[in-house]
């Protein structure tokens, strides 16, 4: 019989679950829509790149929606239960609420270790991945979108123009260039050849240049500079190339794996707010699985009031308790970064606080009393009557 019932609640739990995954998961990826349609109508990029950018981003994603989806699937699942009085029955018959709650603790601990798994392993290889595709495309582009005798302007602050490019495209012939990223004059460039480098472990593309010379002349035109060189290196901005996205080339905390955050945080010489920023990054690794099971627990007794309006109901406490969990966690995260306590606590605060409140509302649950006490509810009732 418990075998049944467990069954039946997962089953109830799991199709709210898995939709509510779906919708949130697309509401999320609809965010970055626009820009992607932007890479691909006028930058060029094939579809086939940006469904890989899709699929590598998904883990990030996925961390978020599915403590979020647990959460408000099992208060769906359950308001449902309480509206049809399917869980009077099931206490009738002697069950209690330790044991109905068997599914959902299943449940929380599955939410718990794919959360947990994702997080250590696929959000890191999936932002490696989708940093390593974002530099092929705009190494891409910028071997591609040279043509020559056409001035091109794809690059931040210069406009390059090469008269021959063999059709290998190993090397530019008589290469011209304006140059406005540093002086407030444009500084003109003119050079015998140039090479394309890649450099993949700095994420970045060098326009080096050979036999050539450097032109500069002041604002009245009276000073005139020019500086003959045998090679010299320009590096390319390519956020004009992909639309500004060669922000998501620079590995921050976020995008670390747990050892390189651990190896970050012991490197001497850090700066304490840098510090503890690796320290919050590493707690935080375990704090997102661990809110799977704060979920879990909080969602049972609020799930089992009973109300007129069962999954409505669910999904605005489940959203409300989500806000005010992620109120209470940024909060504690600034509290860290400030120094005013420690980072660690800061970033198990949410979960210290909501787990705490989630204990006490199953004890008071199963012994079957009001959630809100008499005496609260008293005063309450006198304040509204004033």
């Amino acid at each position: 019989m418990h075998t049944v019932i467990n069954r039946y609640i997962l089953k109830e739990i799991s199709l709210s679950f898995f939709m509510i995954i779906f919708i949130l998961t697309f509401s999320l990826l609809m965010g970055r829509i626009l820009q992607l349609m932007d890479l691909m109508i006028n930058k060029g990029i094939l579809l086939s790149d940006i469904a890989r950018i899709v699929f590598y981003l998904m883990p990030s994603m996925l961390i978020i929606t599915i403590p979020v989806s647990l959460l408000i699937s099992i208060l769906m699942g359950l308001g449902r239960l309480s509206v049809d009085n399917e869980l009077i029955v099931m206490k009738s018959s002697g069950l209690s609420l330790y044991q109905l709650m068997t599914p959902i603790a299943l449940a929380s601990l599955c939410a718990f270790f794919i959360t947990a798994i994702t997080g250590f392993f696929l959000v890191p290889y999936g932002n490696l991945a989708a940093r390593n595709l974002l530099f092929d495309m705009a190494k891409q582009k910028a071997s591609i979108g040279i043509k020559e005798r056409v001035f091109n302007d794809d690059f931040a602050g210069l406009v390059l123009n090469a008269e021959e490019i063999p059709s290998h495209g190993d090397y530019m012939n008589n290469v011209f260039i304006c140059d406005t990223r540093i002086l407030k004059e444009p500084t003109t460039i003119i050079a015998h050849k140039g090479y394309l480098i890649s450099s993949p472990d700095s994420m970045q593309v060098t326009l080096r240049l050979k036999d050539g010379s450097i032109h500069t002349a002041d604002k009245d035109l009276t000073t005139y500079k020019k500086i003959d060189f045998s090679s010299y290196d320009i590096n390319l901005d390519l956020s004009a190339s992909l639309g500004g996205t060669n922000k998501a080339i620079t590995k921050d905390s976020r995008e670390m794996s747990l050892p390189e955050l651990i190896k970050k945080s012991r490197t001497l010489g850090l700066k304490k707010a840098v510090l503890k920023d690796f320290i919050i990054e590493i707690h935080k690794k375990f704090t997102i699985p661990f809110a799977c099971i704060v979920f879990g627990i909080i969602g049972i007794p609020l799930g089992m009031v009973k109300h007129r309006s069962g999954k409505s109901r669910g999904f605005v406490t489940g959203i409300l308790i989500i806000m005010i969990y992620y109120v209470i966690q940024l909060g504690g995260e600034a509290l860290g970064e400030t120094g005013m306590i420690s980072p660690a606590l800061g970033a198990w605060t949410a979960n210290v606080i909501l787990g705490i409140i989630g204990i006490y509302l199953l004890i008071v649950t199963a012994k079957e009393q009001p959630l809100v006490p008499a005496s609260i509810r008293h005063i309450m009732r006198r304040r509204t009557q004033q």
